[in-house]
């Protein structure tokens, strides 16, 4: 599962690494959407993970207010009394 997580997580660092320090720093979110999608993907999988960085991503437009927006914690398993 490792081996999957880090795949998806391999074009988020190119992007980090090679794309982003050419482009002027226009984020409205806290934490960036590269940021969001590294530790969504890491916290909740490579599935779940890639469909909460893309729902951060849409709402990436100008009337959106932007603001702080962490990815939300992994849920639990109900337990069993």
């Amino acid at each position: 599962m490792k081996l999957v997580r880090r795949s998806f997580q391999a074009p988020i660092r190119f992007y980090r690494k090679f794309i982003s320090p050419l482009k002027p720093p226009t984020c409205r979110f806290y934490p960036t959407c590269s940021a969001y999608a590294l530790e969504a993907i890491e916290v909740h999988g490579p599935l779940k993970g890639s469909y909460l960085a893309a729902r951060r991503i849409a709402k990436c437009h100008p009337f959106h207010p932007g603001g702080l927006d962490p990815v939300p914690p992994k849920r639990q398993k109900d337990a069993a009394p």
